[in-house]
């Protein structure tokens, strides 16, 4: 009695032969959530499954590897964000969802990449810490006027693409078109055609 749940990252043997559900890590932990399993098998990686615990804190949670770890949630602490306030009292906390449980409860609001603008510009705050996605926060700064302050944290995959690797591939094939995720540096935002969460790039 156990519904696998499956990462759109994940490879495609488990994502298409073996999961009950796949999609983006939030989707994935509401859809958890529905189920009437109680067990939920969370194929990616650990904040993810905290995520899944925390929406189903009735069902048993398993993560087949406990060292599935995600370099951008492990780039900050508890402690860290504890320390973010004491910098800038009085100033909210707001916290992608691509992080550990005991950040999360360390902060205002959570937020996915596809809401971000909104929760940030919902809080009514002149400015607004934001952790941990640098790229991501500077892709928040650029559309609103809430001052924006940054964690340094990065994705190891997506602060991989440059803007000149895009450039080249538009001079090898004029026609193509290029989507991107707004975890990817900001040159590459700009070279892109569309900027998205997951599901939307997907819908794109």
């Amino acid at each position: 009695n156990a519904v696998v749940l499956a990462h759109n990252y994940q490879r495609p043997e488990i994502f298409h032969a073996i999961a009950d559900v796949h999609g983006d890590s939030l989707t994935l932990a509401r859809e958890g959530a529905k189920s009437d399993a109680d067990v939920i098998v969370m194929c990616g990686v650990r904040f993810m499954a905290e995520t899944a615990k925390i929406l189903s804190p009735e069902k048993t949670v398993l993560l087949p590897s406990l060292s599935a770890g995600c370099s951008l949630a492990d780039s900050i602490t508890a402690e860290d964000v504890r320390a973010l306030r004491a910098q800038y009292p009085g100033t909210p906390v707001v916290c992608y969802v691509n992080t550990d449980a005991a950040v999360k409860a360390e902060c205002d609001a959570c937020c996915t990449s596809a809401n971000a603008i909104e929760i940030v510009e919902g809080l009514g705050a002149d400015q607004v810490i934001f952790v941990p996605d640098e790229f991501l926060a500077a892709h928040v700064a650029a559309h609103t006027r809430v001052r924006i302050i940054p964690w340094r944290g990065h994705c190891e995959v997506h602060e991989r693409f440059t803007g000149d690797e895009l450039a080249a591939y538009r001079a090898a094939d004029p026609s193509i078109r290029i989507i991107a995720h707004p975890e990817c540096p900001p040159d590459v935002l700009a070279a892109a055609d569309f900027t998205g969460s997951t599901a939307k790039m997907i819908d794109w």
